[in-house]
Order: structure tokens, then C-alpha cells, then sequence
């Protein structure tokens, strides 16, 4: 730890290792100090102390000027977790030195109290660089995304040798003269790999610690940050969940970094319990920090994906109040609506919808020919001419473009578009700002089901009439009500228009709780919409659920007032800041650190969009 604080400041306390184990221990280990592990207790109580500084100010609890005491759960948290690098106690240096010790052979050294480190000798040296050049390759092949092993077994002809990526690798550094490798290749036995899959397996381990940690410094120091995981992916035949946290770095750019990978559970209580200790216990996130969270729904997800994250969503948030449930930052309200409505047809149509934007735009001579069709069935009002409907494709495009001419052709496929169309709206920041007036619409529309649905199965009823589709119920459903009268649009009502506006007006009701309008009330902060709200904004009312998160609450109105006086009287030259990321920038902002605190937590929360092309969230 490359602490330099000195126990005879006056003005900083310091705290002896305690006496009760287990917390004692985990203050150990949270130093990254192996050299600590094998202290005794006396010797920790006596002879070691840790500043005021490594603890989280709400573990710190001050009862007058002159005392400074440590509550009773008190974690030491904030360390300098990159001093492994320069650090020879660390863990990360253990393990270097666990793969080194595979070359070198055990040198006993007598340890000394001021003993100092001896230098490195030559096969030392070596073993050094050799390592250097493991990592280096091991680094290269992450940021190129290329897999260490690359090759299939069933895939090498019988009685051919093929070395996997990294050896290959391996081999053309030694080809390109890396002297250290050559040697270890010459006095190694002819059938041994120069780096085994367990030394590739503890390469790898050290590089996720190292980045992980990195990560964690960058976040505490940015202090505030949010949760975002993604859609399930497949690791080895097991699902898991992508997370990543979402943050304001030093240089004031939002940020969006991966931070591992959760299995995903089907029982949704175990699903949330193990979320929330792998983020706390494992990955060391403060989540009192957490000031947002957002999960990601395709068409590929996991049937009850959405609801099962919404628990876990919900369980995060009445632990962390603050840390609230937005959209997701990837898609737009509508999209985000119909992808987490949890009707079997609407997941359909929607994966229908995006196989065939897959499918045109895979080269520009099927968008070109999509684009002629349309215009020539604009002008011809639906009779193409000969000439374009039988353009010779391959068989695998015209394979592919049968299926999905079919299921777009198919009657429940059109009714479900038609109802997703009427019943969504599209702009989040609106929806904000005027959800009564939203809600109000929808529950008017479910007062109202049969109207509404008797017009909705009409423009449906045309449109595949026109289409010359065919209007019939899915086969299984008429199989399961052969003995009832139910018609086509008594069945679109009850399995596909009341579900989806039900859905709807739950979902726009926790996504725009009451903290979150507020959130997007101060979004008036930014000068461009202050200014045509005409600098008559009220942040300060709205930035309440935020104001234990400001570095001085109490100078909040006065620094609002200067803020809107700042821009109101600017120069006829100077252009309004339109985005979040560009107020950041400013580079006065320091002379307002309540307004600069509550852009950060604002920019991290997944909702907003920005419109400058390098960040696509803001």
C-alpha cells in the first residue's frame, strides 16, 4: 500500500488491528499484504496501524473534535488496489512468483528486519522476461479476441500435430528472435508445451484480479456508479449474465466496463441473493453507492428473462433505495416495452422483425433490391412486374427468404405488429414529463378493451386481406377450444391486447417511480434545456432524493442560483451545453461541485441518451 500518511498528523486518526478474528482477518486480507498473514495477533495490534483513509466515511464515526472512533461493522475498503504492481507483498506477485518458481529453483534466503531486497540474479532475470513475454502474447490475444486453444479436436486430420494459438504464438516470437524464449526452448524436453494450460489458467486468473481491481479503483474513486447486466450468454453449456458498471471517470467521460460474469439461476430468489453477493463480496462494490440499475431483454433471452430480472431488480432496490430502476440505455422506450412483454406472440413477432432486418441487411444488393420492390409496389399498388419477382438469388438466400416470407405472411404475426403499434409510445424524456397524462390514455384504452380491440382486429382484418393472408387462430389454441365459440378477435382481446396494455401501464409505473421523474427533472440543469425552459427551473426541489450525495448541500441553492446566472448573462457568442458530457467538460465546473455531483450521478443512471457519437449513452 503506497500510503503516506504519518501517525504524527495531528488531524488524521489511526486504528490498531482488532482483536476479533474473523473482522481482523478480513482486514488483513483486504490489505493485500501477505506478509501480514503470518502475524501474530499481538504483533498485528502492536506493531501495524491503518489510517482513517482506508475506510469509507461512513465507517467512521467522529464523537467530538478530539476522538475518532470506528463503528462496530467497520471494513477497511478504500485501498490502493494497483500498489501490487510495484508491491513484492502482494498477492498478484505471489502468484507471479508461484509461475516463475516452475523455471527457478528454491533459493533460501534468511530473513532480516531491515533486510534488503537482494538483487535478481541472471536466471531470475530470465525467468522475468520470460514471464513478461507470456503476458504480453496472453494480452494481445484478449484485445484481438482470439481463443488460446482455436482448434476443435474433430476438426485435425488423424496423426497431425497442431499447436493451440498461444504455443503458436509462442513459437513465432521465438522464430523472431526473442532470445530468452529460444533458450528455454532449447533446453526443454521436445514434447513439453513452453506454457501448460494450468499456467495459462493462472495467467488468465491474474489478468481478471488486475483489470477487475483496476476497474474497482477507477469507480470508488468516481464514487457514484450504476449496475447494468446483460442478455444471458452461454459459457461451457451454462448460462450466464454479463455485468458491467457503469461510471464517470477522472477525466470526467462516462464509462461502461465489464466487470464478469454471473451464472444465471432459473429460481429467482437464489438468482438475486447470489447477484447481490458476487457484486458485494467477490467483485467489492459498495452498493450504498449504487445509484442505478438496468438490465438488457432481447428476443434471445431465456422465457420470463424480464420478470426474473425485475424481482432481482426489485430486491436490489429495497436494500439500496437510491439505486434506481431505469430502462435500458441500448434501446428506445418502445422497444424496451414490447421486448419485456410476456406474451408468447409478441416475442415471436418481434424476433420475426429482427431476422428479417438481419437478413436485407446483410449485403447492400438485398437492401437496394428490398427498396426497388417497395417502390415499384408503391407505384403498381401491390403488381410487381415480372422482372422483380424472379431475380435469380443463391439457394441459401432464397431458402432464407421463403421462411421468413412465411411468417411474415402469417395472420398472428400482423395482428400482433398492429396492437404493438397502437398501444406504445416512444419518447422517454415525453413519457417523463408527462406520465398522468400517458397513464390516463392507457387505462382509458384497457376501460375501453373491446372498443379498442374491435378497431385494432379491423386495420389487422384489412391489411391481411390486402396482403391476401389468410385470418385463422393458431393451431394449437383451436385444438385446445374446439367445443367453445371463440372467435379471431375475441382471441386477440383475451391473449393479446389486454395482456400487452396491463403490461404496459405496469411497466411505465416502475420505471418512472417518483425518484426517477425527479432524476429526470434535474436533467434542466443541462444549459440547453435550461435555457429553453427560460432559466425558470427548480432543480432544487428535485434534487432533494440526491442531497446526501453533494459534497456541501447547504451552499446548493446559492451555487443553482449562479449557475442559471451564468448562463442566462452569457456572451451573444457562447452556445448552451447540450449534453451532460459536455457540461462536464467545462472547464468552470469545478467553481460548482454540487451542480458537477448531481450531473455525475445523472449521467450515469441508463436513460439518457447523449448526441455526441464517440458515447452513446450519457
Amino acid at each position: 500500500h503506497k500510503c503516506t500518511q504519518k501517525s504524527t498528523q495531528y488531524n488524521l486518526a489511526f486504528f490498531r488491528f482488532l482483536w476479533a478474528a474473523a473482522r481482523r482477518q478480513k482486514w488483513v486480507e483486504n490489505c493485500r499484504r501477505v506478509d501480514l498473514e503470518d502475524k501474530t495477533p499481538d504483533q498485528l495490534n502492536i506493531h501495524y496501524r491503518l489510517c482513517a483513509k482506508d475506510f469509507e466515511t461512513s465507517m467512521i464515526c467522529r464523537t467530538s473534535p478530539y476522538r475518532t472512533v470506528l463503528r462496530d461493522n467497520a471494513i477497511l475498503t478504500i485501498f490502493d488496489l494497483t500498489s501490487h504492481l510495484n508491491n513484492p507483498h502482494s498477492r498478484h506477485r505471489k502468484r507471479i512468483k508461484e509461475l516463475t518458481m516452475l523455471r527457478t529453483p528454491v533459493k533460501k534466503r534468511v530473513k532480516g528486519k531491515n533486510e534488503d531486497i537482494l538483487p535478481l540474479t541472471l536466471e531470475e532475470k530470465e525467468n522475468k522476461e520470460y514471464l513478461k513475454s507470456l503476458f504480453e502474447i496472453l494480452i494481445l490475444m484478449g484485445k484481438q479476441s482470439i481463443p488460446l486453444d482455436g482448434h476443435e479436436a474433430d476438426v485435425i486430420p488423424e496423426g497431425l500435430f497442431t499447436p493451440d494459438n498461444f504455443q503458436a504464438l509462442l513459437e513465432c516470437q521465438i522464430n523472431s528472435g526473442e532470445e530468452v524464449l529460444r533458450k528455454l526452448f532449447e533446453t526443454t524436453a521436445v514434447n513439453t508445451l513452453f506454457c501448460s494450460k494450468t499456467q495459462q489458467r493462472q495467467m488468465l486468473e491474474i489478468c481478471e484480479s488486475c483489470i477487475r481491481e483496476e476497474t474497482h479503483r477507477e469507480v470508488r474513486d468516481s464514487h457514484f456508479f450504476s449496475i447494468i447486466s446483460y442478455d444471458v450468454v452461454d459459457i461451457a453449456g451454462e448460462e450466464h449474465l454479463p455485468v458491467l458498471v457503469r461510471f464517470v471517470d477522472e477525466s470526467h467521460n462516462l464509462r461502461e466496463e465489464f466487470i464478469g460474469f454471473l451464472p444465471y439461476e432459473t429460481n429467482t430468489e437464489i438468482l438475486a441473493v447470489k447477484f447481490h453477493t458476487m457484486i458485494t463480496e467477490k467483485w467489492g462494490f459498495n452498493m450504498g453507492y449504487c445509484r442505478g440499475q438496468a438490465y438488457i431483454v432481447s428476443t434471445t433471452s431465456p422465457r420470463g428473462f424480464s420478470s426474473k430480472m425485475k424481482v432481482v431488480a426489485s430486491r436490489r432496490l429495497e436494500k439500496y433505495p437510491h439505486a434506481i430502476y431505469t430502462l435500458c440505455s441500448s434501446c428506445a422506450l418502445n422497444m424496451w416495452l414490447a421486448k419485456s412483454v410476456p406474451v408468447m406472440g409478441v416475442s415471436v413477432a418481434l424476433g420475426t422483425i429482427e431476422e428479417v432486418c438481419s437478413f436485407f441487411h446483410r449485403s447492400p444488393q438485398l437492401l437496394l433490391e428490398l427498396h426497388n420492390v417497395i417502390s415499384f409496389s408503391e407505384q403498381t399498388e401491390g403488381n410487381l412486374p415480372f422482372s422483380v419477382r424472379n431475380i435469380r438469388w443463391n439457394n441459401c438466400i432464397a431458402g432464407r427468404a421463403f421462411v421468413l416470407c412465411s411468417a411474415v405472411t402469417d395472420f398472428n404475426f400482423i395482428v400482433t405488429i398492429v396492437v404493438l403499434k397502437n398501444g406504445q409510445t416512444s419518447d422517454v424524456f415525453f413519457t417523463g414529463g408527462s406520465l398522468t397524462a400517458v397513464l390516463h390514455s392507457l387505462n382509458e384504452v384497457m376501460e375501453n378493451a373491446e372498443v379498442y380491440n374491435e378497431f385494432w382486429f379491423e386495420e389487422a382484418t384489412n391489411l391481411a386481406t390486402k396482403l391476401d393472408i389468410q385470418m385463422k387462430l393458431p393451431g394449437k389454441f383451436r385444438r385446445a377450444h374446439q367445443e367453445s365459440q371463440l372467435t379471431s378477435e375475441s382471441y386477440c382481446k383475451e391473449t393479446l391486447s389486454v395482456p400487452t396494455v396491463e403490461h404496459i401501464i405496469q411497466e411505465l409505473k416502475d420505471i418512472f417511480s417518483e425518484q426517477h421523474l425527479k432524476a429526470l427533472k434535474c436533467l434542466s440543469l443541462v444549459p440547453s434545456v435550461m435555457g429553453q425552459l427560460k432559466f425558470n427551473t427548480s432543480e432544487e426541489h428535485y434534487a432533494d432524493v440526491y442531497r446526501s450525495d453533494l459534497p456541501n448541500s447547504d451552499t446548493l441553492s446559492a451555487e443553482l442560483h449562479c449557475w442559471r446566472i451564468k448562463w442566462k448573462h452569457r456572451g451573444k457568442d457562447t452556445e448552451l451545453p447540450s449534453t451532460i458530457h459536455e457540461a462536464l467538460h467545462l472547464p468552470d465546473m469545478k467553481f460548482f461541485p454540487n451542480v458537477y455531483a448531481l450531473l455525475k450521478v445523472l449521467c450515469i443512471l441508463p436513460v439518457m441518451k447523449v448526441e455526441n457519437e464517440q458515447y452513446e449513452n450519457g
